[in-house]
């Protein structure tokens, strides 16, 4: 029940947690400011962790801690202000300042500055609508609940950062038994503290309760952080979950201490009455053995709005059919576990009582419940390639480059190629296999070592006798194949020699070799079948490789010089075609010309014999005279014919001679008149 100075008249002095509320604030101070130090601490370790390293659990770890460390020192900010209330109270320190403050409001207090500048009359900026306002709307809201939503915001903020699903397996060190150690010393230091304030009455501290149930979540989180870390390994992968799953327990308290928080902004703000505990949490309440959320809810119910659930006939109904129901839907389950699917791409043995009975096809099959009855799913058809290599890092690199979240570039055409294309014979791959095979040197026996990169396709058999035998026969297939491998392998080179194996005779030896293991597959009855034995690569020694260079520069020096032989062809033939193209033109163009003549003259011929036709001999002469005109243009002509005679005077055509005249006479004209 919370106290109002106005309404109750219940002296003070009685209360216990009046009297005792001096004593706690400089402990809730203390609490408040250690849990907010050591929240900001872990969350700097945390981002500077996670700047330096890429896969690493402490960020996650330190971030989860600091996040309910910052849920406790807001609680424990709430309850000190709540104290301080009731310190200042009990000493009769406690003033209503609402009357003050709606004088604030109508009237603005003269300062001395005010006073001066009306003296000099000068105008005095005085504030805003909007500041006044806002004053006013803080001092009704009141500034706890913002801050208690702005701690749980950020609250959230930490979590996410630390927040990493992607985290592999990872070595312990030991810094993580020292951390572990510390997380031991303090979730025993709380719960002492916790089991303290659980049992203080209420009468003396209301809000020790509320207190001890953040004080529980703090202790869940240190105490599943220190269960992940104690059990994490390389080959294990749940800790590394459990441990970021487990900040969503801060997550949770965070979002209900928002919703509480906002919701208290509605509720009474008085000076006079007693502040409210608002990180009352449901959550941290559920913490608890035997869980029991229906009390909780119901408690809450009847503590908040007075509403008793126990009245209500349905709610008990409910309460007394749960476990009948919840056993039924259980029994339920049970049962459908006896149904059992196989997908399309698969088959599955069906396992009675431990003893295999059938195998079944892909469909819906009906067997017994579990584990009376179960079915092991085993494939089909599926094909699966493997090396021979020893090095497990070279089949499951993309996998280990994904899982630690580096970015594999993929190559483009312009750009480097992958190491993986390099097949140059005195490159090392994680792929191949040395083996030791026979030579000659200097006419002497002796043995080189020969480097192969040999895959193997295989799959399990068709047949149901090989789906069993391959589950039953076998513990790990591909390491079943890996060590017959190595022994035919082995064999095979033993009985052959290094030119032998470089002279091309491959096809023959990947035959015998898949001959090999199959038949020792057989033997075994692993149900596995061998589809194929590819041999990508075959790398000889060092000498060999030596001479290779030189054969394969000359034959890039071939390629080299072919190009250049192609590319002068080329040249050749262009400037060939380009001089045909022009001779081909030029003739084109000149028959054109003729073609052309030809038919001016047809024209002018035509034309001549038609005017000819018709002006017969004036025609002739016409021309005769045209030609002499052309012909005699421009040269100075004296024509003496023996043939003429006095009486056959000649005839001459003056129609295109101008007039003679004579520049001696016309020189002398102008003598004489001057």
């Amino acid at each position: 029940m919370r106290f109002d100075l106005k309404n109750n008249s219940e002296p003070l002095d009685a209360l216990p947690r009046f009297q005792l509320a001096k004593n706690r604030v400089n402990k809730l101070s203390f609490a408040s400011s250690t849990c907010m130090q050591l929240a900001i601490g872990l969350f700097l370790l945390a981002i500077v962790i996670k700047g330096f390293t890429v896969n690493s659990l402490w960020p996650t770890l330190f971030c989860n801690n600091a996040a309910v460390l910052l849920l406790l020192a807001a609680v424990a900010r709430s309850a000190l202000r709540i104290d301080v209330w009731r310190s200042n109270a009990f000493d009769g320190a406690c003033v209503s300042n609402t009357e003050a403050d709606e004088k604030e409001l109508i009237t603005t207090p003269v300062n001395n500055d005010e006073k001066t500048a009306k003296s000099d009359n000068k105008e005095v900026a005085k504030p805003s609508y909007l500041v006044v306002y806002g004053k006013r709307l803080i001092k009704q809201i009141g500034v706890a609940p913002l801050l208690f939503i702005a701690i749980s915001a950020i609250t959230l903020v930490v979590v996410y950062i630390g927040w990493n699903m992607s985290l592999s397996g990872i070595n312990t060190s030991k810094t993580s038994y020292a951390i572990a150690g510390l997380l031991v010393l303090s979730a025993f230091s709380l719960l002492v503290i916790e089991r303290h304030l659980s049992n203080t009455s209420k009468n003396q501290w209301p809000e020790a309760v509320g207190i001890a149930l953040i004080i529980r979540v703090v202790i869940a989180v240190q105490a599943l952080s220190l269960f992940a870390l104690l059990f994490v390994d390389v080959g294990r992968v749940w800790p590394l979950r459990l441990l970021v799953l487990t900040g969503l327990l801060p997550i949770l308290v965070a979002i209900e201490f928002i919703v509480r928080a906002f919701l208290s902004i509605f509720s009474p703000q008085r000076d006079t009455l007693e502040p409210q505990l608002i990180g009352d949490s449901l959550v941290a309440a559920m913490l608890r053995w035997p869980p029991q959320p229906l009390t909780l809810l119901q408690d809450e119910l009847q503590h908040h709005f007075n509403i008793d659930l126990r009245q209500v006939w349905a709610f008990g109904f409910m309460r007394r059919a749960f476990l009948p129901i919840l056993s039924l839907i259980l029994v339920l389950g049970w049962l459908l576990t006896s149904i059992s699917e196989v997908p399309i791409n698969g088959r599955g043995i069906y396992e009675r009582f431990g003893r295999p009975v059938a195998v079944l096809k892909s469909g819906l099959h009906v067997g017994l419940p579990w584990p009376f009855g179960k079915v092991i799913s085993v494939e089909n058809g599926v094909i699966h390639e493997m090396a021979t290599s020893s090095d497990q890092n070279a089949q499951g690199q993309v996998a280990t480059l994904e899982e630690k979240n580096v970015v594999v570039e993929v190559p483009t055409v312009e750009g480097t190629a992958p190491e993986s294309a390099n097949r140059l014979w005195d490159a090392s791959h994680r792929s191949e296999k040395s083996q030791i095979i026979a030579s000659a040197s200097n006419d002497k026996q002796s043995f080189q070592i020969l480097n192969m990169d040999v895959r193997f396709i295989y799959r399990i058999g068709p047949t149901d006798q090989d789906a069993l035998d391959a589950t039953y026969n076998n513990l790990d297939i591909p390491v079943l194949i890996k060590s017959i491998a190595n022994r035919v392998l082995v064999h095979e080179f033993s009985s052959r020699t290094l030119d032998e194996v470089l002279s091309g005779r491959i096809q023959q030896l990947t035959k015998d070799v898949q001959q090999g293991i199959q038949q020792d597959l057989d033997q075994m009855k692993s149900g596995v079948e061998l589809l194929a034995v590819v041999v990508e690569a075959v790398h000889p020694p060092a000498g060999a490789a030596n001479a290779y260079h030189g054969v394969q520069a000359a034959q890039i020096m071939s390629q080299v010089l072919i190009a250049q032989e192609r590319g002068n062809a080329a040249d050749t033939m262009g400037e060939a075609h380009i001089t045909a193209a022009n001779l081909v033109d030029k003739s084109q163009a000149e028959a054109k010309e003729a073609i052309a003549l030809a038919q001016s003259d047809v024209l002018r011929f035509d034309a001549e014999k038609t005017a000819w036709q018709k002006a017969n001999q004036a025609f002739l002469l016409e021309q005769y005279f045209n030609q002499l005109s052309i012909s005699f243009a421009k040269a100075p002509l004296l024509i003496i014919d023996h043939r003429l005679t006095t009486s056959d005077m000649p005839t001459i055509d003056l129609r295109k001679f101008s007039v003679p005249l004579d520049t001696t006479i016309k020189s002398t004209t102008q003598a004489t008149g001057d």
